[in-house]
């Protein structure tokens, strides 16, 4: 198999000749600037630069020699965009090490230590603290309460969040006259240069909109207080997702493998919401969603949601959700065999396969392996997994140890026979 039929398989359920690896396909499978520049010392790599194509979390876009080193199986079509050495400036990171940024992005340094950023009304979106390793949401639009009317408020609303004022490639050329058919040139010209699965991240967040604009304690509440609001908030943001989505299906919806929602679902402890307020607020639209992109492309859904989400996996399903990420297994009934046994035929997982909280960073290289691979040992069987760790690998792990993750996850391969077995009942 080449890597785009390995990751293809994994989503059928179908057992690959080896497990499928991500790093950096999606802006939460990725690795922090200062953790890839780090590596990439450790391996002796000197040539090209650490390039942070997410601003906002401070990501590094992997370059070749490392998705070669690593095995990487899929990639992001943003990648295909900022390609020129005048695309990038370059910068000095909080730790010391060198890095480039976006042309585009250009933060202020605040008296007391820090950046902030601005939008071009001067309204401060976001700042690094000293020491931070992202920016931090600092602008709430509608803080104080929903506009009289949301529909034609939001679109001003939604560019004073930072998410959307500092996108990531390929969004942050959105705007140029010739963006779709870059976009589409772009995808064919990766397809046809390599064989990996193409990824494109496309959001079309509905929650999360929500807790943005009305910062997340305020809108919590509205889904109790306002439910007649937050119904209009979200006709408004299926009116701007499905008409994102009909363009992105005419220009690559041929050509993309699979497309990446996201929508923060759950907490360390559970849920955000019960089952029912999520039934009755989101999986219909969650569910048109994935429909639109079913009945319009051949692109496979993807969900990021972090947290305990066991309980939506269910309707997520029934919706037509295909894979999640990142699996955060350390979380109220996340555990890996549970979840391997309750949703491994339906549901493809996309991460858990290695703790970023206390074992990728804390732990020794002996250790970080033997955790992978009793990991692999749970979700590899049959299919219906991807490799990646538990969210994005952060600046406090060793690279000794990130190396050691990628090199248990090939013995891993190595060792196993390949067959089409299905996963356990």
């Amino acid at each position: 198999m080449n890597s785009r039929e390995r990751i293809l398989a994994a989503i059928a359920h179908r057992q690959p000749d080896r497990v499928p690896i991500d790093l950096g396909a999606t802006p939460s499978s990725g690795i922090s600037a200062i953790a890839y520049g780090r590596v990439k010392k450790h391996l002796g790599l000197v040539a090209g630069h650490t390039r942070v194509y997410d601003v906002v979390q401070q990501l590094a876009q992997p370059e070749d020699a490392i998705l070669d080193r690593f095995q990487i199986d899929v990639v992001d079509v943003g990648r295909t965009f900022n390609t020129q050495a005048g695309d990038w400036y370059d910068v000095t990171l909080f730790d010391g090490s060198a890095a480039q940024y976006p042309a585009w992005f250009h933060p202020r340094p605040m008296p007391g230590g820090g950046w902030n950023t601005v939008a071009p009304d001067g309204t401060e979106i976001a700042t690094q603290l000293p020491d931070m390793n992202f920016f931090d949401q600092t602008c709430f639009p509608w803080v104080d309460g929903y506009p009289a009317d949301i529909r034609k408020a939001l679109p001003a609303a939604m560019k004073l969040v930072h998410w959307a004022a500092l996108a990531h490639s390929p969004w942050d050329q959105a705007g140029q006259p010739d963006f779709w058919s870059r976009l589409r040139a772009n995808a064919l010209a990766l397809r046809q240069s390599s064989d990996r699965a193409l990824m494109l991240v496309c959001g079309c967040n509905l929650f999360e909109w929500g807790t943005f604009l009305r910062r997340m304690d305020n809108f919590l509440m509205d889904l109790v207080a306002e439910p007649a609001a937050v119904e209009q908030l979200l006709d408004a943001l299926m009116e701007v997702h499905l008409a994102t989505l009909a363009k992105v299906c005419a220009a690559v919806g041929d050509v993309v493998d699979i497309v990446r929602f996201g929508d923060d679902l759950g907490m360390d402890t559970g849920p955000f919401m019960s089952g029912d307020t999520y039934r009755r607020f989101f999986k219909r639209r969650h569910a048109q969603l994935y429909d639109y992109v079913h009945r319009h492309s051949q692109m496979h859904t993807f969900l990021h949601s972090c947290g305990s989400i066991h309980e939506y996996l269910p309707d997520l399903i029934e919706a037509g959700l295909e894979i999640i990420n990142p699996v955060q297994t350390t979380c109220y009934r996340m555990e890996p065999a549970a979840l391997k046994r309750e949703f491994g035929r339906d549901i493809t997982f996309w991460g858990g396969g290695c703790d970023t909280r206390t074992v990728l960073n804390r732990g020794t290289p002996r250790q970080v392996k033997e955790h992978v691979q009793e990991r692999l040992e749970i979700f590899a069987a049959g299919g219906g997994f991807v490799f990646n760790t538990v969210h994005n690998i952060l600046p406090d792990v060793p690279p000794e140890n990130i190396i050691a993750m990628y090199e248990a996850v090939a013995e891993f391969s190595d060792a196993a026979e390949p067959s089409q077995s299905v996963c356990p009942t």
